[in-house]
């Protein structure tokens, strides 16, 4: 078997603590063969010469909340006066972009994903624009198909339509390493038998969905006591003032089926600890974007609250219409300046193999035997914490070491695999929207 051997300085294994004086092995189709020490790992591969690595090497990243296709909203969207008058610019400016900027925008933020040592993205989407940007960098992870409205009757027929809309919009799914699911966008913007229709349909395929969930405190507001900024944005922008079910949030999710562990939640900045912890005993994986919570609502997601609960958190950008950059390592960044108790290695575990695991990807995020995360690695001299080391390089080159080989066919050959699963919900949206609402 060909193989190539990586000495490096420090490893950061994305599952577990840094080691000093480390080895990988990685075989020709991007899978780690062995990782450990270099005194231990190198006397047991005599073949090819040792590569040597003078800084630190870690797996691919993985940006597990992002909306690729708002991209052209970079810098345009003002934010710090709370979510409703964001949401507000974000829609005007939107409906004032041209298709060509957005195309354009979309491919540059597909190359920043790239360059940044981004391998798996949660992608959330409307228009499924940034579909075949990321399957042309090999960026795998998952596509969540978002739907929204309040209208019961309006919203279940699009439900209903969400096969033949992406049989128009993408006629030949790009990549199999991209699963693909249709998913709620939240509480307060959908319908409740909606979003438990889709739910439950991501459950019975075996696929993971996604929801934002305790995003702001106006959520709250509406879904619990139908008032707030929420209710009078919706009689201004829409001319309608939705009936929310006036009930505890996450009663509410749990009542639709969003505390599972097949259901992604996001954000989860205005959570309280008894929250946090029926999510955590749900096995429900969460994506916290601190940029994106302090850009728009000038507040960070209660990390050290969720740590207590027992959640380990993956990380997110959200937008680059409430972000700078989609990167993942500048989350991780944020939270340690912030949050200095928090070993700086669980952060960057959160940028790798916790967001791995929320996107149900065992393959990715780490440096185990037989996974393929991608091999990454910033060069320079470590006098500390190379973990700090990592989260400090803001402007440093990660160079690529070896990479990580996907699956670019969606039709792989042979019987069932695990790119057949990730595509389960790709062309079988299934049983319509009136049945799943009523079992």
């Amino acid at each position: 078997m060909s193989v190539r051997i990586f000495h490096a300085d420090h490893v950061l294994p994305g599952d577990a603590p840094p080691i000093a004086d480390g080895a990988v092995v990685v075989d020709a189709r991007g899978a780690i063969v062995e990782v450990g020490a270099a005194a231990e790992v190198l006397p047991r591969h005599a073949g090819p010469a040792p590569e040597r690595v003078r800084g630190v090497v870690f797996p691919g990243l993985v940006n597990a909340h992002a909306h690729v296709e708002l991209s052209s909203m970079r810098g345009k969207v003002p934010g710090g006066h709370g979510f409703v008058p964001w949401v507000d610019r974000l829609v005007t400016t939107r409906s004032e972009t041209l298709p060509d900027e957005d195309a354009e925008e979309i491919e540059r933020a597909a190359d920043e994903l790239a360059a940044s040592a981004t391998v798996a993205v949660g992608d959330v989407t409307n228009s499924l624009a940034a579909v075949a940007a990321l399957a042309r960098r090999g960026i795998g992870g998952a596509v969540f198909h978002e739907v929204l409205g309040m209208d019961r009757g309006v919203v279940l027929r699009r439900i209903d339509g969400l096969r033949a809309e992406l049989d128009e919009r993408v006629p030949a799914w790009p990549s199999a390493d991209l699963a693909y699911a249709p998913a709620p966008h939240t509480l307060f913007t959908l319908h409740p038998d909606a979003a438990r229709a889709l739910l439950e349909s991501a459950e019975r395929r075996g696929v993971r969905t996604s929801l934002h969930l305790a995003e702001h405190a106006a959520e709250r507001r509406a879904v619990e006591h139908g008032e707030g900024p929420v209710p009078e944005w919706f009689a201004t922008r829409f001319k309608q003032r939705p009936e929310w079910p006036r009930r505890p949030l996450f009663d509410l999710a749990a009542d639709v089926g969003a505390l599972r562990p097949h259901v992604v939640l996001v954000h989860l900045a205005d959570a309280r600890p008894d929250e946090l912890g029926r999510v955590a005993a749900a096995g429900a994986p969460v994506v916290l974007c601190p940029r994106s919570n302090l850009y728009i609502e000038g507040r960070l997601p209660p990390l050290l609250a969720a740590r207590a609960a027992g959640i380990e958190p993956a990380l997110g950008t959200d937008s680059l219409a409430s972000n700078t950059s989609l990167d993942v390592l500048a989350e991780a960044r944020a939270l340690a300046d912030r949050f200095p108790s928090v070993p700086k290695w669980e952060l960057v575990k959160m940028a790798t193999w916790n967001g791995a695991r929320a996107l149900g990807r065992d393959d990715l995020g780490r440096l185990a035997r037989g996974a393929r995360p991608g091999l990454f690695c910033v060069e320079g001299a470590v006098t500390g914490d190379p973990a700090a080391f990592l989260l400090a390089g803001a402007r440093a080159t990660r160079r690529v070491l070896a990479a990580r080989l996907g699956e670019p066919s969606a039709t792989p050959p042979g019987g069932a695999s695990a790119a057949d699963a990730r595509l389960a919900g790709a062309r079988s949206v299934g049983r319509s929207a009136e049945e799943e609402s009523s079992g």
